[in-house]
């Protein structure tokens, strides 16, 4: 029996084990929407932006390792994931984009809602392809999965025309994808991987770096053994060591003479001055995508292949040459003091006063409640950056953030993905007021699914990042940074039906995050925090790793004294909403 596309394509998904498409409906994807609604094993998320539906489709891959699905119309409908899908690719994340397109004899006559989906997410996706036959989209489907899940993860755009959704043709879905040019690389090296044991059995002061890439290959088990074995610390990336990350982590950084970096890209928010980034050390590199070695560090051993099978080998080989346990803790002891040293010395500090609230506070206490048990999901900014401080993971696939491309907005739709991928665990979305605007509409998706997302909205009325900058390095310049005006928030959560809480004291935080979490389905949390709370530590833009602000400069104390700020160009003193 002959198929149409549309049906094709949601036979497709059903073989690729899909069960959650994110997406939102047009004129040129009408077939395959007609389609869905009259079957039951693939669940449409109605998002009210197709930015949101990128992200929630990301929220969704982060938390189960699987590909996350998002299907829109043309035009407008595809232009407003793009976002969603530069955020993917920057950080890796397997994403099968589905974008609908108009009829093949319109092609390039500038028809309405036409635009150039593949020419746009070109240099924003692993892989894209226009499907221009219904008797190829099959195999097409296949080979994205295939694609946006294997070696390096990241997204993949599949375009679909109008005709080839309502054309016919036998559905054969192919069981394997051989791609011509398209073979990732696995199991390493064997000889570099042994170099690699001999280098890290005679460093004195070694550091095991570890990115997103062991994340997706399933490789904390193995990067633990890796550990144990070796008695080598451990730092990842946004969570540990960044501009904003622990003293005594960048400064292990910074004095290593060995560097283990396993899936890790060395962006520059790790590196910072990257000619004086571990000045001294000899570097492995592990990552299975080979363009991302020696392109901004050099690395002395670089192993090709799949994280997760590469730390099964090396642990293999460290195992056999590791005779004597005793003598490695040893010769690893002075090192792993010199670490605690550093924390003891200068540990993540702040100063809760009774009069207002510190957003790490916040932080703190909403980790004392939760423990391990959430998956957290955080927008960009200084939130970000106390979440990463203060609330301690130590589990894979719980931490959702946007690393790479920084995205205000990917908060609260990737908390939404990850609570339909896990209805019965807890989500929380820690934002701020400037990142959760940028989509809050999606507070529908909650309310009409009753979804059971905790949002934690940390309200200090600015950009907190760009005043802390301002502040630092502008001489007070708060350009476009005060955001004036804002909603009243429980108001807001309450006409979307949801419950709605506020905190304005220290003393009330607490009760306010206990209710919060305890209500059956979604809540906003307005807690008003400190609009003058720097974030500590941080690394300057162009300083090195040892070269870590840690507190607010004295002229900087003075000028915040009394909750007023000096503002350039200003008659009189600019003030920051309470």
């Amino acid at each position: 029996m002959k198929l149409t596309g549309a049906e094709i394509f949601c036979e497709s998904l059903r073989r690729e084990g899909v069960k959650t498409i994110f997406g939102l409906p047009g004129g040129v994807v009408l077939k395959i929407f007609d389609v869905l609604c009259q079957q039951k094993d693939l669940d449409l998320v109605l998002t009210r932006h197709e930015q949101g539906a990128a992200h929630m489709a990301e929220g969704y891959a982060k938390a189960t390792g699987k590909a996350g699905v998002v299907l829109v119309t043309s035009g407008p409908g595809m232009t407003n994931i793009v976002t969603g899908l530069a955020d993917a690719y920057m950080d890796s994340v397997p994403l099968v984009a589905f974008t609908g397109q108009v009829s093949t004899d319109l092609i390039g006559n500038d028809a309405f809602q036409e635009a150039d989906n593949v020419g746009i997410s070109r240099p924003c996706t692993k892989h894209n392809v226009l499907v221009k036959d219904v008797n190829d989209l099959a195999q097409t489907i296949k080979e994205a999965f295939y694609i946006a899940t294997s070696g390096r993860p990241g997204p993949v755009l599949v375009d679909i025309p109008k005709d080839v959704s309502t054309a016919k043709a036998e559905f054969k879905y192919p069981d394997k994808v051989n791609l011509r040019g398209y073979n990732p690389t696995v199991g390493g090296n064997k000889n570099q991987i042994k170099q690699a044991a001999e280098e890290i059995m005679k460093a004195k002061k070694a550091m095991i770096y570890v990115g997103g890439g062991a994340i997706f290959s399933d490789a904390a088990d193995e990067i633990r053994e890796l550990a144990e074995i070796t008695q080598i610390p451990v730092t990842m990336t946004l969570i540990m060591l960044c501009m904003h990350g622990g003293y005594w982590t960048n400064m292990a950084m910074h004095y290593s003479d060995l560097l283990i970096a396993v899936g890790a890209r060395f962006d520059d928010r790790v590196t910072g001055k990257l000619s004086e980034f571990c000045p001294v050390a000899r570097v492995i590199h592990i990552d299975i995508d080979p363009t991302s070695i020696k392109k901004t560090f050099h690395a002395h051993i670089p192993i090709v292949g799949d994280v997760k099978a590469v730390l099964r080998q090396l642990n293999v080989i460290l195992r056999s040459l590791d005779g004597n346990p005793a003598q490695i803790k040893a010769l690893r002891a002075p090192w792993i003091q010199q670490v605690e040293e550093w924390r003891k010395a200068h540990p993540l500090v702040y100063k809760q006063d009774e009069k207002i609230i510190k957003p790490q506070f916040v932080i703190e206490k909403l980790y004392q409640l939760t423990k391990h048990e959430a998956i957290v999901a955080t927008d960009v900014g200084q939130h970000q950056m106390f979440a990463a401080q203060y609330f301690k993971g130590n589990r894979p696939r719980t931490w959702l953030t946007s690393g790479g491309l920084g995205t205000m907005g990917f908060g609260f739709p990737a908390a939404i993905g990850a609570q339909v991928a896990f209805p019965d665990r807890q989500v929380l979305c820690i934002t701020s007021e400037g990142s959760f605007q940028m989509n809050l509409q999606e507070l529908v998706v909650a309310a009409e699914r009753k979804l059971p997302v905790k949002i934690v909205l940390l309200n200090n009325g600015v950009h907190g990042m760009v005043r802390q900058w301002q502040d630092l390095f502008y001489e007070g310049r708060y350009s476009a940074s005060l955001l004036g005006k804002m909603p009243d928030f429980v108001k807001l959560a309450d006409a979307y039906g949801i419950k709605g809480l506020r905190a304005v004291k220290p003393n009330e935080v607490e009760p306010v995050l206990k209710d919060g979490l305890k209500h059956k389905g979604p809540v906003l949390m307005d807690i008003h925090t400190d609009p003058y709370e720097n974030c500590y530590p941080m690394i300057p833009a162009g300083g090195a790793q040892h070269e870590m602000m840690l507190e607010d400069p004295p002229g900087l104390k003075v000028a915040k004294k009394g909750g007023a700020h000096k503002r350039k160009g200003d008659e009189g003193e600019g003030v920051l909403p309470a």
